[in-house]
């Protein structure tokens, strides 16, 4: 029995034994990431021209690596792909940044007539429609003194001037970081399939296969919505821009980029193009007009059919997207949290939290705190 009874008794202790190390194991991990965390948080304010970077280089990968499958080699890809983005960057510079300064010094002079109609239009009417005190607003303070500045309009350039040489040191810095990110991204680009393969090779064997595909699905949910969905805001903004200028509306390139940018949340693009149009219109013919109402109208009803058939249909597929709640939600939170480096960070970190939840919401479904257990002998 002495025998027996040993081994009875030595069991426990070394599962206890192993237990207490895989605890220690996981408080390992858990310190571990949590220093990584106060440690991306420390060095935040020069994290945006590697993040900017890394972002740009994982949406020019695919584009090399079908390039070197044409036979071209690493590094000639790169320096095409890299061509191809400045061409895209001079011809934004040179075509839609004086057209859209313009537009911004349209917009600026068009705000007091946007209040006159609040002040003796809109403001009228609900002091009728609810009973409101006379006077509950006072827009014309608001007026007085955005008209009084747009006499010195063309001074902005000298007070930029002057600001800008007042911190010359931030400008030197802001520069810096601007011509850091086009060398970062040669470099990632180059490196990035080495790269990959370097960090899955440090994987602990027997969890390769488990993180390789959470991973893939992580990316296959960051392509699909970093990739696919800029694509269609992008498309979207030129669709919506042109539309809205052949329609005659003088804020039509401002209006429609801005539409194109808000459609990183689905529907909203519309909504918020739509409703700045419509607005824009009514003030520039200075009151309902049927014709530009039903041009506005026409684009942007194009623009849907466009986006619903062909835009993401082709762009994103149906591989599954983060929902717009989690969008809007990681977007700003990041952006409370980490300011500019924590918007980058915010699409990327909640796709990797959907997967993982997604796993962790199969793994309860067959534990047997969901299912139940047979209570044992």
């Amino acid at each position: 029995m002495f025998p027996g009874g040993y081994r009875a008794a030595r069991l426990p202790i070394h599962f206890s034994h192993e237990l207490a190390m895989n605890d220690s194991r996981r408080w390992f991990w858990l310190v571990g990431l949590l220093l990584v965390g106060w440690l991306i948080y420390l060095i935040s304010p020069i994290l945006s021209p590697f993040l900017v970077a890394m972002l740009l280089a994982y949406m020019g990968d695919p584009l090399v690596d079908r390039l070197e499958r044409a036979g071209l080699s690493r590094t000639w890809g790169v320096i095409t792909v890299f061509a191809l983005f400045t061409l895209i960057w001079l011809v934004l510079l040179v075509v839609l940044v004086p057209m859209l300064g313009k537009q911004l010094l349209k917009l600026y002079e068009m705000v007091p007539q946007m209040l006159d109609w609040l002040q003796h239009v809109a403001l009228p009417w609900l002091q009728a429609k609810f009973g409101l005190a006379e006077g509950f607003w006072r827009f014309d303070r608001v007026k007085a003194a955005l008209s009084g500045h747009l006499d010195t309009t063309t001074d902005v350039v000298g007070v930029v001037l002057s600001q800008a040489t007042a911190s010359g040191l931030a400008l030197l810095a802001w520069l810096g970081n601007l011509l850091l990110i086009p060398v970062v991204c040669f470099y990632l680009l180059r490196d990035w399939d080495v790269m990959v393969a370097k960090l899955r090779g440090l994987l602990p064997r027997s969890r390769e296969g488990v993180v390789v595909q959470l991973v893939g699905e992580c990316h296959e949910v960051l392509g699909a919505f970093i990739r696919g969905q800029l694509l269609v805001m992008l498309a979207l903004g030129a669709i919506y821009a042109v539309g809205l200028m052949v329609v005659g509306l003088d804020l039509g390139l401002l209006i429609g980029l801005l539409a194109g940018l808000a459609s990183i949340v689905p529907y909203m693009g519309f909504v918020v193009g739509i409703g700045a149009a419509v607005t824009a219109a009514l003030f520039q013919h200075g009151g309902f007009e049927l014709y530009p109402l039903l041009g506005v109208a026409a684009v942007f009803g194009i623009g849907q059919m466009l986006e619903g058939m062909v835009l993401t249909p082709l762009l994103v597929g149906d591989r599954i997207g983060l929902h717009p709640v989690a969008v809007i939600f990681a977007i700003l939170a990041g952006g409370q949290l980490f300011g500019f480096t924590g918007i980058l960070l915010a699409l990327p970190a909640a796709a990797v939290i959907m997967v993982l939840l997604r796993h962790a919401h199969a793994l309860y479904k067959r534990s047997d705190a969901y299912v139940g257990a047979d209570p044992a002998p």
